[in-house]
């Protein structure tokens, strides 16, 4: 029973399934979509389908979920241009071909999604979020629930990170960038122990925009984006604090890609985005 771990497919349901194929899941295993399933893609409700299909899958929200929902609730013509703009109009028109019942079914599981999860993979607790954390105020709650920093957040009950968690703002969840990759979340001690926080949102092609600390080249020698690991130093014991799972799927061929990360060994299984998907 592995733990896999993607996001950002971005409509891309051909690359999603590549990358399926190439990390074979099991029906025993479980994966983790930490959304953007939707928009700029060709087939954004392809993606969807694949992931609500699977056995043990546990999805989150992303800003494109939140934008769309926005946009179908009514709530004018700013949430809905705001919603075109970011390449909303593949997933409206993918929306408008289906029959209303699934319609119906599609948009309520979206708008049932949470903004945040966390699971212990080989005595690791990984903090798994669309965009990203402010890791100040997270640690700020966990001191006032009588944490010591100075014994590394390796101790904390998954209940108060989890209510730690829920205290952080909405907009930070779904977007957060700078605030986040730019500094180390301070939760990873100087022995290498705790959290590590997975994240999408930000396409590791421009994380050097934000990052520092960065584990590789956001490029491989075929030029197709790959998952970053950020912050690993003599401060964490040689340990990445934050990993960026956004293969930059949105801007398609040739460069974009989904990834798939297996927790249980970090081996990434991508799918590329072929010219003609």
């Amino acid at each position: 029973m592995a733990t896999y771990v993607t996001s950002d497919a971005h409509g891309h349901a051909r690359a999603l399934d590549r990358a399926l194929e190439r990390a074979s899941l099991t029906r025993d295993d479980t994966l983790y979509v930490l959304g953007d399933m939707i928009d700029r893609g060709p087939d954004p409700v392809g993606v969807m389908r694949i992931v609500r299909a699977m056995p043990n899958v546990h999805v989150l929200m992303g800003n494109h979920e939140s934008m769309m929902l926005d946009a179908l609730a009514g709530g004018g013509q700013a949430d809905i241009l705001t919603w075109e703009m970011n390449g909303g109009y593949t997933t409206a028109s993918g929306l408008d071909a289906l029959a209303r019942e699934e319609y119906l079914e599609l948009v309520e599981w979206v708008g049932s999604l949470p903004l945040f999860d966390m699971v212990e993979v080989a005595g690791r607790m990984y903090v798994l979020v669309h965009a990203g954390i402010d890791a100040l105020e997270l640690r700020g709650y966990l001191a006032t629930a009588g944490y010591d920093p100075e014994l590394g957040y390796s101790h904390v009950p998954a209940d108060v990170m989890r209510a730690g968690l829920s205290e952080q703002a909405v907009e930070d969840l779904l977007w957060i960038r700078g605030d986040f990759w730019g500094e180390p979340t301070g939760l990873v001690n100087a022995c290498g122990k705790g959290p590590v926080v997975i994240a999408g949102h930000t396409p590791t092609v421009l994380l050097a925009r934000y990052a520092n600390g960065m584990s590789r080249r956001v490029l491989d020698e075929d030029g197709r984006a790959c998952m970053v690991e950020v912050g690993a130093s003599w401060d964490t014991f040689g340990v990445a604090d934050r990993i960026d799972i956004d293969c930059s799927a949105a801007a398609g061929a040739p460069a974009g890609r989904v990834g798939i990360l297996r927790l249980d060994d970090r081996r990434i299984f991508y799918g590329e985005i072929e010219d003609n998907d």
